[in-house]
């Protein structure tokens, strides 16, 4: 099946593969909040490290692949980083400085995830820049190579307050570093659908950049690349949150233990929040109409049914439909919805318009859902409302030039 993606035009494109990288960083804002709640800031933090640490190295493969900037240095280390969830552009400012193929830095300018953690805390911090960052910048770089080691030169808690950058980093290569070993979650990703995925070919003779094979750019300038290259860009991102959320349910259900209605809710929430918020940020980049015309385009474009390989759905006739498919085998967010799970859907929808609801008919994984219009708006969600809280809700991305990065 080809991509959804493709029905959008090469500029569309280029605005959207930005919200999609960043909508993958507020995953963790939506379902963190009711691991807190769950277990505790501790675990918390154990259950992201394990989340990230076990999707990340195979979705930066993935799109190391894709694109052709395959290697071993630091450059392929910083040109995956530029096309990962967890370092969405801007709102994650990296700034990059390359000494030579084995020695680099990067410094941030904004972190998103810092200004939204600040307010909670020092401990709060410190879990994030320090008991987070450590394993999973580490596991990232594995995936080129599990020679390199990221380490900081400063980092949060920001002393004096207020320092820019807000941290900064060093990545050294070296055959004398010990290998870095993956986590025990990362052989099960490997081993899902969603790893292992083919996507369509990107067509070399379109008009625009076909790949990253190229020089380090200090800023992608995603117009630059061909209308086929961002549509398999937008499901390879996709991927990467299916990947992450995959993840993420694996730590959660090594602490749910045998309680399933705590994993399904905790699980489901994650869902219900980054799926309201996600809606939001599609329709309003794109400048997408309102009405059930409106909402029906916001689905079809959706994180949670894409790529269209991985989530078997159609939208016609005013309904979206959606039937057995490689993501319900992975346990994906999918099987979060249906006939018994409406609260993702309706999140979404009411995103276009909160007097929206939906009736869904059918079996757990061949159902058929309409919208309903009801007249009178419904609350927002609370777990919307815990992910609006995110800076990266209202975050708005602006023009940048993309220059060419050089050794110095």
């Amino acid at each position: 099946m080809t991509s959804r993606y493709e029905d959008l035009s090469r500029g569309e494109l280029a605005v959207l593969l930005p919200e999609l990288l960043l909508i993958g960083q507020l995953i963790d804002r939506s379902g963190m909040a009711w691991c807190i709640s769950a277990f505790g800031r501790e675990e918390m933090a154990q259950i992201a490290i394990e989340e990230w640490a076990g999707s990340s190295p195979v979705y930066t493969r993935r799109m190391q692949r894709a694109l052709g900037f395959e290697g071993t240095d630091v450059v392929t280390i910083f040109k995956g980083l530029q096309l990962d969830i967890g370092a969405p552009p801007q709102f994650m400012d990296f700034r990059y400085t390359v000494h030579d193929p084995w020695h680099g830095e990067f410094h941030l300018d904004h972190c998103g995830a810092l200004m939204d953690v600040e307010p909670m805390g020092p401990d709060y911090v410190r879990s994030m820049c320090h008991d987070i960052e450590d394993p999973t910048f580490d596991a990232t770089a594995v995936a080129t190579n599990p020679k390199a080691q990221v380490r900081p030169i400063h980092r949060p808690p920001r002393l004096p307050a207020g320092r820019s950058p807000h941290c900064a980093w060093t990545v050294v290569i070296d055959e004398s570093h010990p290998e870095v070993e993956g986590v025990p979650a990362l052989a099960l990703v490997r081993n899902t659908h969603a790893a292992t995925l083919e996507l369509g070919a990107i067509d070399p003779s379109d008009e625009g950049q076909a790949d990253y094979a190229g020089p380090l750019v200090s800023d992608l300038d995603f117009a630059a690349f061909s209308r086929s290259a961002l549509a398999r860009m937008a499901d390879e991102v996709c991927l990467q949150m299916h990947l992450l959320n995959l993840s993420f349910l694996i730590a959660l259900r090594a602490r749910c233990e045998s309680d399933e209605a705590q994993f399904t809710t905790i699980a489901t929430r994650q869902l219900v929040g980054i799926a309201g918020i996600a809606a939001e940020r599609i329709r309003r980049a794109l400048g997408l109409p309102g009405g059930v015309e409106g909402a029906l385009r916001v689905l079809a474009l959706h994180p949670l049914l894409n790529p269209a390989s991985y989530v078997q759905s159609s939208v016609a006739d005013g309904e979206l439909s959606v039937s057995a498919s490689p993501a319900h085998d992975d346990g994906a967010w999918i099987t979060l919805c249906g006939p018994t799970s409406l609260a993702p859907l309706q999140a979404i929808v009411r995103a276009v318009d909160p007097t929206y609801d939906v009736s869904v008919s059918g079996t757990d994984t061949d159902w058929t859902m309409r919208i309903v219009e009801t007249g009178t708006a419904a609350q927002e969600f609370d777990e919307v409302a815990v992910t609006r809280i995110s800076t990266g809700s209202s975050f708005e991305f602006e023009p940048r030039l993309s220059l060419p990065i050089t050794p110095v």
